[in-house]
């Protein structure tokens, strides 16, 4: 497993190297290594390693694994699609939930999220490419959602998450966080208080840093490739 502790020391001298280019902190990026379909060996790994947050995309597996370490004191962020039935384990487990693209979920967290645990950090998704495959409320939606959201106990609003559409174009990457961190900004300047905008994976996160990133989402360049058969 000692590749897994490489590769982290890889991405962060990416994550490095990309805040040198920008003029900005490398402090003021995290990475979170997303460890959807991984096993809990790599996990640990990982955490021996130093990493402490971790992404996962399907409820019951991320829900397996953080139970299974829970003395190790890591943060656990829910990623993926969330489907209403699946809320209430999400609110009870998981730090972060960074995919809400409908006021009905986040209500559903509210209302479910135990009140002796801190409020659940929320970012609110946004489909930046328009594709009719992604997950994410149209941008014109976000303002409102967000503003919604700050009125729900329990919740926490933080910032923006995005998943623009891949190319190899670094310009073409860079115009899509652009997008994000406008919408961001505009959001911050109606007098929202938003400090979080995630975006960024392995194959673009040096356009996500450039644009003003602040969580990182990394797998494939941590775990390896995924085999998802």
């Amino acid at each position: 497993m000692s590749a897994i502790a490489d590769n982290l020391q890889a991405v962060q001298a990416r994550i490095s190297d990309a805040a040198a280019l920008a003029g900005r902190s490398p402090d003021s990026i995290r990475l979170l290594a997303v460890s959807k379909t991984w096993p809990l060996a790599c996990v640990v790994a990982a955490a021996d390693a130093g990493q402490r947050a971790f992404g996962e995309n399907y409820v019951q597996e991320g829900i397996d694994k953080l139970t299974a370490i829970a003395g190790r004191n890591l943060e656990w962020h829910f990623i993926g699609p969330l489907q209403s039935n699946k809320s209430r384990p999400v609110a009870e487990h998981f730090d972060w939930v960074h995919s809400i693209e409908r006021l009905k979920i986040a209500e559903r967290l509210s209302s479910q999220r135990p009140a002796y645990l801190p409020p659940l950090q929320i970012c609110v998704q946004v489909n930046v490419s328009g594709e009719a495959s992604k997950s994410g409320c149209d941008p014109d939606e976000a303002p409102a959602l967000c503003q919604a959201i700050t009125t729900l106990p329990g919740l926490q609003l933080r910032g923006l998450m995005a998943i623009p559409e891949p190319t190899d174009d670094p310009a073409a990457q860079r115009a899509a966080f652009r997008r994000v961190r406008e919408i961001y900004e505009s959001i911050r300047a109606a007098g929202l208080p938003l400090d979080t905008l995630s975006m960024g994976m392995s194959h673009d996160l040096e356009a996500a840093v450039a644009e003003g990133a602040t969580i990182v989402r990394i797998g494939t360049a941590i775990f390896g490739e995924r085999n998802y058969t």
